[in-house]
Order: C-alpha cells, then structure tokens, then sequence
C-alpha cells in the first residue's frame, strides 16, 4: 500500500505567484498532521509508515519511497518522539529472524491521514474551481503566514544541486534573478525531496549577515571566503542603543515589475553603520556564508 502525493492537476507555471497567460494554473495542495505544535507527519513520512507495514524492512521501505536508510530512520525517529508514542517497532529473532513493524497506533495514523487526505483533496478541487488563480494566493499565504526565529526568510526555486564528499551544494535563485548557495547534508536534500525546480525557502539570521561597502568594484571584488554575496541597497536603517538594523534592498537581475525585490536584514553595531556611511539608498552588499543558510520546504 502506498499514499500518493496529496495533490491536484500540476500547475502550469514555473512562477507560483504569476499564472501564465496561455497556460491554466492548477492547484497542488499537502496535508500535514501536527503534535503539540511540531510537524508529526506529511505524505513522505506516511508513506514511508506505509511501506514499513508493507515490506516489514526498513531497508525496503526507504528504497521504496526513495529515502536513504539514515534518512529513513531519522524520520521514523522524529515521527516517534512527536507522537509520544511508539510507531515503529524492531524486533529480533523469531521464526522470520525479526524485522520492523507498525504499532496498532501507526496503522491508526495512516488510517486516518488517508481520510483526511481524500476530504483535502476535495478541497482543493472545489477551491481551485471556485476562485481564479487560487493556486498562486494559496502558496503564498502559506510563506506568509510561516513562522520561525529567523528574520530572514527568502522564498526562491532550487537552481542546481551538487554531490560532494560530505554535503552537497544547493543554488536557490531568488525572485529578483539573484542566487543564494547553500551547503547542507545528503540527508538534508533528500529529506526535503529538494530537487531542480523545486519551490523552497532559505533562513538566514540577522546576526549571520555582514555588510560590505565598494563602491568601485562591486560584490565580485570582495576577496572574502562566504560564498554569498549579494549586492543592492540599503532600505532602513533602525539604530538602537548599541546595534542597528539594516535592511537591504537586493538588486534584481530579472525585467523590471516580473517580481518584487528579496530584502535581506543584518544587525549591525552602530559603529559599523557610521563607518560604512550607511543611509537609506547607499548601495552596500550582503555577506554571509553558505554554511548559515538553513533550507526548508513546504511540502
């Protein structure tokens, strides 16, 4: 038994906040269940419970829904201290040698989720026919309405992946043209199914971001290590009694009115900002590591 992915016919655009002209835009739609406040599940981990109660292996079950068997096992980790009970079960020994297997509430949770998946999905349905390019607003009153202690919390679309030894490199190219670079895990790509064209988001604290002046060069000048180098304009500037927040405008690289500009936030010392001669409108550029960028999706 399998569950598919919760969702309608495939949207049409690459933009999820423009429809296109020629092309209808579809809705897409995930369900998601929560416990005290934290995600318990969505359809990856239900599937993976799925194939768990299937094949009895976590080994297959992770082939199955296309995780690593580290991948696996840290999702039915995190599935099993959310639900403050059991899910998944090892045992040893025994006629078939052991193995892995659901716990009645497990097969309780796929039940439901089920349920809650086709009433969803009607949803979904008599939404998109009710409401022009629902799909679009949806999407993002969804960003919108997301919370975390990040103050940066940039929305763009996965550009290029590279494997490396240990992580890999994920390029996520913002609404405005410009690319941010991450660095995280295997795990980390492949459990957030990220993928090339995939929608996600990146935070970045406010304290994590350093600004730079140079005015005769630009960002490709900077003889610096972080990969992030992001040029624009200063927007606002709130001091207070020791640092001050800087917001920067990034600059945009795509035609002019196809999207709204990224801002990026730095907390910076009063100093800082009188040495660089920061004010509203003063170009400055935005450093901060690959490393410091934590990516997310929403489905």
């Amino acid at each position: 038994m399998s569950v598919p992915p919760p969702s309608s016919t495939p949207a049409a655009s690459t933009d999820p906040d423009h429809a296109s002209d020629e092309k209808p835009l579809g809705l897409a739609g995930s369900l998601w269940l929560r416990a005290d406040g934290e995600t318990l599940a969505g359809a990856a981990r239900i599937a993976l419970l799925a194939a768990i109660g299937e094949t009895g292996s976590i080994t297959a079950a992770a082939k199955a829904v296309g995780l690593s068997y580290k991948a696996a096992w840290e999702a039915i980790d995190a599935m099993n201290n959310l639900a403050g009970v059991a899910l998944v079960v090892r045992s040893t020994g025994g006629k078939g040698g052991g193995g892995t297997t659901l716990t009645p509430r497990a097969e309780r949770l796929i039940e439901t989720y089920r349920a809650l998946e086709h009433e969803h999905r009607k949803f979904i349905e008599r939404a998109s026919a009710a409401i022009d390019d629902f799909a679009g607003d949806w999407a993002m009153i969804g960003r919108i309405g997301m919370k975390t202690s990040a103050r940066n919390q940039l929305y763009g679309t996965v550009e290029s992946i590279t494997r490396g030894a240990v992580n890999d490199e994920v390029v996520l190219k913002l609404p405005g043209g410009q690319m941010l670079v991450a660095v995280v895990t295997h795990e980390s790509v492949e459990g957030l199914g990220l993928a090339v064209g995939k929608p996600a988001f990146a935070l970045v604290k406010a304290s994590w971001i350093m600004l730079a002046v140079d005015d005769s060069k630009g960002a490709a000048s900077l003889r610096i290590s972080a990969r992030n180098r992001l040029p624009g304009s200063v927007k606002r500037v709130t001091q207070g009694a020791v640092n001050s927040e800087v917001s920067l405008e990034l600059d945009s690289t795509t035609a002019a009115g196809t999207a709204a500009p990224a801002v990026v936030t730095a907390i910076i010392t009063n100093e800082s900002v009188s040495t660089l001669g920061l004010s509203e409108g003063t170009p400055a550029i935005a450093v901060f590591k690959a490393s410091s960028v934590i990516l997310g999706t929403t489905d």
